[in-house]
């Protein structure tokens, strides 16, 4: 019987993965990490009353131990670029309690050992302009996939109609 060699996570961190025709390192695309934010700190400044302005600082710590070998060398910088929900609830004068969810997109790396981004910061406008273009065209393609299958329902709860193409039919 041949003995199976121990799978070791870290071994593979660095091989070169695929992902819809992209090769790329690292984290294999549909594992997870898990961290902890603490004593971070948020600031915000009204710039409309429906826009603010923030900026977040604060240390996060991986939840568990990062396997033995896997990651980048220490002082590798990442520039993210995260559109993001935030729900708020406000439980007195003093406190809300609140969460995120959303995505994060890379938009560039600095290497430990390099002086320069992986992407020019013209470039990495670029990337992000790109980022967003996709996500509005997701959003009005659901948007057009609700409008076409949406049902009302009368007061009376006798009728369904459905909204094809913003117009009504039995």
């Amino acid at each position: 019987m041949k003995k199976q060699k121990s799978y070791d996570i870290g071994d593979t961190y660095d091989e070169f993965k695929e992902f819809d025709g992209q090769r790329y390192t690292g984290m294999k695309v549909g594992r997870s990490h898990k961290w902890h934010y603490e004593n971070g700190e948020w600031k915000e400044t009204k710039i409309t009353p429906d826009k603010w302005q923030f900026d977040y600082a604060v240390i996060k710590h991986r939840a568990g131990k990062a396997p033995e070998g896997s990651g980048v060398p220490v002082g590798t910088q990442y520039h993210w670029y995260i559109l993001a929900h935030q729900n708020a609830t406000k439980l007195n004068a003093n406190d809300y309690s609140t969460a995120m969810t959303g995505l994060k997109f890379k938009v560039a790396h600095k290497r430990a050992d390099k002086d320069k981004w992986s992407a020019t910061p013209r470039a990495q406008r670029k990337q992000i302009i790109k980022i967003l273009q996709e996500m509005l065209k997701n959003l009005q393609q659901e948007e057009a996939e609700e409008m076409t299958t949406r049902t009302s329902v009368r007061p009376s709860g006798k009728a369904k109609r459905r909204v094809l193409n913003g117009k009504k039919t039995q």
